[in-house]
């Protein structure tokens, strides 16, 4: 395990092919459908398994399997815990919550058999490619996963317009470590067109037309890159109700925290049958934040995380992710 650990920490992927639009065909061993990764394992997608502590590779052909674990970066490649449920003959299925996972754009797995052996898939696939190490292919194969993605429904809408002579357009940016390939956008009567779906947070982009790097030229905010050129900036936020139960004799009711430099005037909170309620557009991160109820400051009731904030205070802490 140690050994196979240590080979993986150095897999680097190459991607030979790009997402399809809303994700209509998805990569093999998952897909993500609304808030939840499904990861799928076919028994007819491998015909080879490597031997977790020697490295060999052998046949699959009538290997007797007892169960089948998900191990990736994303659980620390254990070899035990995200354990599939058999659904048929041949699938093995597992359902995790996109909130299960951080924020890091992508990440490496693979399917482990009977807790002992690696599952190597047959295909090629976009996410599928050899493992190296220090630039020596080691002979077996990894999955990729991703969690930005082409979707109709995202919550990133990136246009370009004009360049209609243009045979190929791409967005690039933090959000999918630059990769050069990865997001194809839509050719449109206006121009160019793309909708992700990206978890919450700020992030830098630029599109790529014909090969030619470029700025987003209807998009005020941007940065100077290290080329003393500029990167376009969107930041992505997510809608969070705050809801204060109770305290329904009180006459006034406001919502202040690290997002609005704790103002305590804007946010005044609507008044419902079981308390209070403010909804307010959030970055990605951690927030901290407070009510002032007619005129005195109270930590969340209902939220048992809090911390300090380095004056001597308490506040309650909101995550974004």
């Amino acid at each position: 395990m140690k050994q196979l650990k240590l080979h993986i920490s150095f897999f680097l992927f190459a991607i030979i092919s790009v997402f399809s639009y809303a994700q209509n065909n998805t990569f093999k061993g998952y897909k993500i459908v609304k808030d939840t990764v499904v990861f799928s394992f076919d028994v007819r997608d491998y015909s080879k398994f490597t031997q977790e502590f020697t490295g060999q590779i052998l046949d699959f052909d009538d290997f007797d399997i007892k169960n089948v674990v998900v191990s990736g970066e994303f659980n620390n490649w254990s070899r035990d815990n995200w354990k599939m449920k058999k659904i048929d003959a041949f699938k093995y299925e597992l359902r995790k919550s996109i909130s299960d996972f951080n924020n890091e754009f992508s990440w490496e797995f693979k399917y482990i058999i009977n807790n002992t052996y690696w599952a190597e898939p047959t295909k090629k696939d976009p996410n599928i490619a050899n493992a190296t190490k220090n630039g020596s292919r080691l002979g077996v194969y990894n999955l990729k996963m991703y969690m930005a993605y082409a979707s109709e429904s995202g919550n990133a809408s990136f246009k370009l317009h004009g360049f209609k002579n243009a045979k190929k357009v791409i967005v690039a940016g933090s959000f999918n470590k630059w990769n050069e390939n990865l997001f194809v956008m839509k050719k449109t009567t206006e121009g160019w067109e793309l909708t992700l779906q990206i978890k919450p947070g700020a992030y830098q982009y630029r599109f790529i037309v014909d090969g030619h790097w470029m700025e987003d030229p209807n998009n005020p905010l941007k940065v100077r890159n290290e080329f003393n050129e500029y990167n376009s900036v969107i930041d992505i936020k997510e809608y969070i109700a705050f809801k204060l139960r109770g305290y329904t004799n009180a006459k006034k009711v406001i919502l202040t925290g690290s997002f609005n430099n704790w103002n305590e005037n804007d946010f005044v909170m609507r008044k419902t049958d079981y308390g209070w309620k403010y909804v307010v557009p959030l970055s990605g991160g951690k927030h901290h934040y407070k009510f002032i109820v007619d005129g005195e400051w109270v930590t969340d009731p209902n939220n048992s995380v809090k911390e300090y904030d380095g004056n001597g205070h308490i506040n309650s802490v909101c995550m974004v992710k």
